[in-house]
């Protein structure tokens, strides 16, 4: 069984519009969370314009901040905040904070439950370096024995080599592995294309009429497995 890791396993305490919303307001602005849920959508549509692209911008920490820093200034604008007094860097600087993030309410059960199963667990993520750190620091870097990392191992979805490094660690094939993450353009798609099953993680209910395998909660999980 194969997790993404942002926004399926890990996310910013308590969302990420709360955090956003709280360095902002720290900074001297008022801003609503729910505010911030409408201007983030700039942040998956970066994510699939990098990949378009060919841009790798996990790799590097220079790479990684140049990449923010343009999501910030963004989502800013459309705020009508401004984007050049400091206030992209001080996001950056919030968003990299390791105690700034929690693991989701499900993921120590669903763990448990699949660590009982036998199943061997494993992780593939587009996420900077300092992921394998967050996951060490959050007590489950070790539940993970199998962990790719794009910011480490240079490659990033939807590149299936990504996918195929996972495969070769693990010494399993496509067909015997479940991967569950939250975006489909990343997590649902080329897996799928490999031979392995994908369940896409739709805790907001982003994605209702998903055809294929879709849970709300983590700890569905097991019943998804039981019914493939």
């Amino acid at each position: 069984m194969l997790f993404d890791a942002g926004e399926t396993l890990v996310h910013p305490a308590p969302s990420f519009p709360e955090l956003f919303a709280r360095i902002v307001h720290d900074a001297g602005h008022d801003l609503d969370p729910d505010e911030v849920v409408a201007a983030s959508a700039a942040v998956r549509l970066r994510f699939s314009e990098a990949a378009r692209d060919g841009l790798l911008w996990t790799l590097t920490p220079e790479s990684s901040r140049s990449f923010w820093l343009g999501v910030y200034g963004q989502m800013l604008r459309s705020l009508d905040l401004p984007s050049s007094d400091g206030l992209r860097d001080t996001l950056y600087d919030g968003f990299t904070d390791l105690g700034n993030y929690a693991l989701f309410d499900d993921v120590a059960e669903i763990l448990d439950a699949l660590d009982a199963t036998g199943l061997a667990l494993g992780i593939v993520s587009n996420f900077e370096a300092w992921l394998d750190d967050l996951l060490a620091t959050l007590g489950v870097r070790d539940r993970f024995p199998v962990r790719v990392i794009s910011g480490l191992d240079g490659l990033e979805k939807p590149d299936p080599r990504i996918y195929e490094l996972a495969l070769s660690r693990a010494g399993v094939a496509a067909g015997e592995v479940a991967f569950v993450g939250d975006n489909p353009e990343f997590d649902v798609d080329p897996p799928a294309a490999l031979g392995m099953f994908p369940v896409l993680i739709d805790r907001r209910e982003r994605h209702p009429h998903h055809d294929g395998a879709r849970v709300t909660d983590l700890r569905a999980l097991t019943s998804v497995l039981e019914a493939a």
